[in-house]
């Protein structure tokens, strides 16, 4: 699989340099100088991960990444700055960014943070806004439409209960997450209750049998014993 790879920075010679690296090892590289640009990008293409410079001309990285994440935009981001203060780099890490890297960069350690994030947030998995703003989730041959409501693979449409959409819609947003059946309750009920646990157990099978080929050797989610459940979205 050729992950898709955006780029955003203004300096056109730092573009240049890590593109032609990133080619190299075998991405698709996608360019963009600033956030509007960046935002026509995300729209028109599957981007698997945004490598984000902090001083951007018009409105900057920080401010990009934080709307992105408000607007429940996962994709993952690598943020790239020329300046050495710490505070810069611990904002962007609260405010959603996955990594964080100073500038100048060496192109092969980038190259390497990439492949980690990357592997961490499965290979076949892929959140993108479509060209309405819908915030869709890719995971195997599904695709899981918050916006719409929908779960659709080739082409059909599989009815989901609310009980169902919510749970599933807390999987696909924390892949490979171990999660309890507490946390998961409070998640979708604002606090922990044990009267709602069993009710975790029932939407989870009505998943699995929704979602996976073999509901009995489950592949997307998976029981950790002694913990719960994990959502994983990378068969591969």
């Amino acid at each position: 699989m050729n992950h898709r790879i955006l780029i955003v920075d203004d300096d056109l010679k730092l573009r240049t340099l890590l593109s032609k690296t990133l080619h190299s090892f075998g991405f698709q590289v996608y360019e963009a100088d600033d956030g509007p640009s960046m935002h026509q990008q995300l729209l028109r293409k599957h981007i698997h991960l945004v490598v984000l410079d902090l001083m951007l001309p018009g409105e900057d990285g920080l401010s990009l990444c934080r709307n992105l994440r408000l607007n429940k935009n996962d994709v993952p981001i690598i943020m790239l700055t020329a300046k050495g203060d710490d505070v810069d780099k611990i904002i962007g890490l609260e405010i959603g960014a996955d990594d964080y890297m100073p500038k100048p960069c060496n192109p092969r350690e980038l190259v390497a943070r990439i492949k980690t994030i990357l592997r961490r947030n499965g290979n076949n998995y892929v959140y993108r806004l479509d060209d309405t703003g819908n915030n869709i989730y890719n995971f195997g041959d599904f695709e899981f439409d918050l916006s719409a409501h929908t779960l659709v693979k080739n082409g059909k449409v599989f009815p989901l209960t609310t009980g169902m959409f919510s749970l599933l819609s807390i999987f696909v947003r924390n892949p490979k997450m171990p999660m309890s059946r507490d946390k998961l309750v409070e998640m979708i009920h604002g606090n922990p209750h044990h009267a709602f646990e069993r009710r975790i157990d029932i939407q989870i099978s009505r998943l699995r049998k929704l979602i996976e080929d073999d509901p009995t050797d489950p592949k997307f989610i998976r029981t950790v014993w002694g913990v719960g459940y994990s959502f994983i979205p990378n068969l591969d």
